[in-house]
């Protein structure tokens, strides 16, 4: 089966400061702008298994608000501990107006 594309919102909803948390074909996302590209990851802290709620977003990376692990948004990375595991990432884009996340079929 092939991966399919998901509308999970409007550009405008994207911010370089805040990660906007997406619920999608059963899993939870979160989509971040970083200049001119968009990065989806998935939405849990791969130290404590809990959502990134209001996590920071710094220099393309994810900070997670419990424990301060940090994460690169851009290959899944885990960049400081307490984090050791990488998140899973997913292609995304924009296709007029709307953003678009690349789901495994």
């Amino acid at each position: 089966m092939s991966a399919q594309w998901a509308d999970v919102g409007g550009a405008d909803e994207l911010s370089e400061t805040q990660p906007l948390a997406v619920f999608v074909d059963g899993v939870a996302l979160i989509v971040v702008r970083c200049g001119a590209q968009l990065y989806a990851v998935d939405n849990m802290c791969t130290h404590d298994g809990e959502t990134f709620g209001e996590a920071q977003l710094e220099d393309c990376q994810v900070i997670c608000p419990r424990h301060g692990a940090r994460f690169c948004l851009k290959t899944g990375a885990a960049l400081s501990p307490p984090a050791y595991e990488p998140l899973r990432t997913y292609p995304a884009r924009l296709d007029n107006g709307r953003v678009l996340v690349e789901l495994p079929g």
